[in-house]
């Protein structure tokens, strides 16, 4: 088994399918280039249908590092296309990752584990099921019997970048650019909140890791316990129709979904509180609170794949030129 070390966002939530556009660049005034790829183990696959997605430095003031972890896929037959740092001419920017039925251009970079540049050598889907390389994977076979063994190395750079003074030199195939036109889905819940728990730990922070972050990867991504650890409610762009009062109309209405999901959080949250507060009163044993914290995570997640289904819902309708009563032909195509 190949057990390959590089260096240096269950599935939680429904998803919401978009086209390319929506992982446009996604560009920041930034003209510190991203740090080297870490070095890291992969960590056990804990589960038949997951998919390992690799870490990744992120920004907010400053870079953090995103832990490389396993996740669900969203559908059978899907494969991840990890985002990626590139060279604009006067700043770096972001390539967001996403979902699709085969995997684009992520910049050549070598990020390990079946992700040497170009294209996925981790896996493949067969018959509705994922079979797992052994050779570039940690997974046991005694438990995930779809396996099989193809040898596959990438070339050890440690580079996180593509273009600009020391980037990686790649440019994506004619495959990859026909991928990267067709219809994605973009990072499920449970990356999202798990790239939200490394921008909140402060050790994951560049300032404090120097290039080496304590938590690397993980086997599974970090969920929210509570609605207080949840990313923003997310305010995706409103589809234009080509009539000003039916775009104003869809504001408002995504208006009034945000703010009543901002109000499902601040409820539960309180409810969460106040069973916390009664515990400690109790002076519950661990058992029970670690009872509760299962509970409450439970109850989190829920309510995080039921917003998510109502934003997905909305788009979906607002995006129909007769459900969103847009004038025929305004609408993305």
């Amino acid at each position: 088994m190949r057990n390959r070390m590089i260096r240096s966002l269950s599935l939680a939530a429904g998803t919401l399918l978009l086209s390319t556009a929506a992982f446009a660049q996604v560009r920041a005034s930034i003209t510190v280039a991203p740090p080297e790829l870490p070095i890291y183990e992969q960590p056990m696959c804990p589960g038949d249908g997951y998919i390992w997605t690799p870490g990744y430095w992120a920004w907010d003031n400053e870079y953090y590092w995103v832990p490389g972890t396993w996740v669900m896929a969203p559908e059978a037959g899907y494969l991840w296309t990890p985002g990626y740092w590139g060279w604009g001419g006067d700043g770096f920017f972001f390539n967001d990752g996403y979902w699709g039925m085969s995997v684009g251009f992520y910049g050549g970079i070598d990020y390990g584990f079946g992700y040497f540049g170009h294209g996925y050598e981790g896996g493949r889907w067969e018959n509705g099921h994922f079979f797992y390389n052994t050779a570039v994977n940690r997974v046991d076979a005694n438990t995930i019997h779809n396996v099989y063994n193809t040898r596959a190395e990438g070339t050890a750079n440690r580079v996180s970048y593509n273009g600009g003074n020391g980037g990686i030199n790649a440019r994506a195939t004619s495959q990859e650019e026909a991928e990267a036109h067709g219809k994605h889905i973009g990072p499920v819940s449970a990356q999202t909140q798990h790239a939200y728990a490394a921008r909140n730990n402060p050790q994951q922070r560049y300032s404090a890791n120097h290039g080496a972050p304590p938590t690397s990867a993980t086997a599974r991504a970090s969920l929210a316990s509570h609605p207080k650890e949840l990313p923003p409610v997310e305010r995706p762009a409103v589809a234009k129709t080509g009539n000003a009062k039916q775009d104003q109309k869809n504001q408002k209405e995504q208006n009034k979904v945000i703010a009543k999901q901002n109000q499902d959080r601040q409820k539960l949250q309180q409810k969460q509180d106040k069973e916390h507060q009664q515990l400690t009163k109790q002076k519950a044993a661990p058992e029970r609170t670690q009872q509760l914290e299962q509970q409450h995570g439970q109850q989190t997640q829920q309510m995080q794949q039921r917003h998510t289904q109502q934003m997905q819902q909305m788009q979906q309708r607002q995006a129909s030129p007769t459900g969103g009563g847009g004038a025929r032909g305004g609408g993305r195509r």
